[in-house]
């Protein structure tokens, strides 16, 4: 295939890739932007398959037979409460094949065409080379790392070595030393081979540094790092619809971190910098709150049919138990009665920014009733009723009213504000942040405790 025709193709690639983005950035085009992705990706492919020689297709078709073997198996056996850790194991790979690019670029320099360049050609090519290498192994290890502690394997608390931030410091101070190092001696795999080292312990502390409350920030941060390390993976490849993808996701990925941060009232460099709770503090413990209320499911489906409007938030807890089924079962039922039933969706709710999106989309909740926290907050003083489905967090009120605590100044969605307050939990535990909540001990406030899906059934039963 001529070079006119693959860049032209590429293109078309990217211009797909950017109405991908377009629309996956609501809820009602998310299906028809998904399609778009899956157009441009087969177009890349096909295209660059194509553009290599005979001997090399063969390699490449072997490759991707077994990374689509692998692909559909996961696919087809992860959860949709398992999604972040399968974002997070993906990351990783983007990282692994960056940094494995990037000594292949390297070797293929050092053999092949070292003294074909010319010196300033050169040292760009091995600055591509260390910065893709130290993006990459970044991304690998700092991805399995947040897969272990999304799935449980890791602590969620922030790890804590005494004096980190000078270790960070010194880290990237190193990088930055051995990088001049690298290319002044027109590129030595000593240089390169320390510097992986460093990047490999960097990646891995700085993610273990950062709390599991704010793991949804960690999800997008290594998302943007996953995009810069394919965006540096296409310099090494001179493969320019790598480039401009990467580019994308980098791009995509530190918006979204940065709406992450707003969304907790966090600096991104805060967040890069640790976690909060990292002391283990938290707002209080029970005994000093006083006592809880408790309500039965039928109690609960009682006040519901007695109720003009209902919001439900959903949390974490909503998709370990996958009750998004029955909940969603209940709202056709309150909707019939006609009762007003909305959904309040925090920017943080769950592991992943989008997930309790995903999930009532999955249980065909309709898309004008689910609202984000900034749209419907201010309606909780008219509503009757509000379920808190396995969130704890996002409901906080200690973050307005406790300028101690953890989470001080993070939004939060106002349910106390409401007449009635049902909190669906298993136990008085705290929340995945380690901060206790308030809002269990006020007069409007009832516990159901149970799990979450049994619990929902039932009500759904007497209503």
């Amino acid at each position: 295939m001529s070079n006119g025709l693959v860049t032209a193709a590429y293109i078309v690639a990217a211009i797909l890739f950017i109405l991908s983005l377009a629309g996956l950035s609501k809820q009602e085009t998310a299906r028809k932007g998904n399609k778009f992705g899956i157009f441009g990706m087969a177009i890349a492919l096909i295209v660059t398959i194509l553009s290599v020689n005979v001997q090399s297709i063969v390699f490449i078709l072997v490759a991707m037979l077994i990374g689509g073997l692998i692909g559909v198996r996961l696919a087809l056996k992860v959860e949709m409460t398992e999604m972040p850790e399968l974002v997070a194991s993906l990351h990783s790979f983007v990282g692994l094949a960056a940094l494995l690019v990037g000594y292949n670029s390297f070797i293929k320099i050092f053999t092949n065409v070292h003294s074909q360049v010319s010196s300033t050609l050169l040292n760009i090519e091995l600055i591509e080379i260390f910065l893709g290498v130290f993006i990459g192994a970044i991304t690998f290890t700092g991805s399995v790392v947040a897969y272990g502690k999304l799935h449980g394997i890791i602590k969620s608390k922030a790890l804590s070595l005494p004096h980190k931030h000078k270790l960070n410091a010194f880290a990237l101070i190193a990088a930055i030393v051995l990088m001049f190092l690298f290319v002044n001696a027109g590129g030595s795999m000593i240089y390169l081979a320390i510097m992986t080292v460093i990047a490999l312990l960097f990646g891995w502390h700085l993610v273990a540094s950062i709390g599991g409350a704010d793991m949804p920030v960690v999800i997008s941060m290594l998302n943007s790092y996953s995009g810069w390390a394919a965006a540096a993976a296409g310099f090494m490849l001179s493969n320019d619809l790598l480039i401009v993808t990467g580019a994308l996701v980098g791009s995509s990925g530190a918006i979204l971190s940065y709406i992450m941060c707003k969304a907790m009232n966090r600096s991104f460099i805060s967040v890069i910098a640790g976690g909060f709770g990292n002391d283990g503090a938290s707002a209080g413990d029970s005994e000093e709150m006083g006592e809880y209320r408790e309500m039965s499911p039928e109690e609960v489906a009682q006040l519901l049919k007695q109720s003009n409007s209902v919001i439900i938030t959903p949390g974490y807890g909503m998709a370990v138990a996958q009750a998004q089924y029955p909940v969603a079962e209940i709202t056709n039922k309150l909707r019939d009665k006609g009762i007003k039933v909305r959904f309040a969706i925090h920017p943080v709710a769950g592991r992943l920014p989008g997930h309790m999106n995903v999930l009532l989309a999955e249980a065909k909740v309709p898309y004008d009733i689910v609202l984000e926290m900034d749209e419907i907050n201010e309606d909780f003083p008219e509503t009757d009723t509000v379920l808190v489905i396995g969130a704890n967090d996002t409901v906080n009120p200690s973050a307005q009213d406790n300028p101690t605590s953890p989470i001080a100044g993070m939004p939060v969605l106002e349910v106390w504000k409401a007449q009635n307050v049902v909190v669906f939990k298993r136990s008085m535990r705290t929340g995945y942040a380690g901060v206790q909540n308030p809002l269990f001990f006020k007069d409007n406030t009832y516990m159901c405790f149970g799990d979450a899906k049994t619990t929902v059934q039932s009500i759904l039963k007497s209503i």
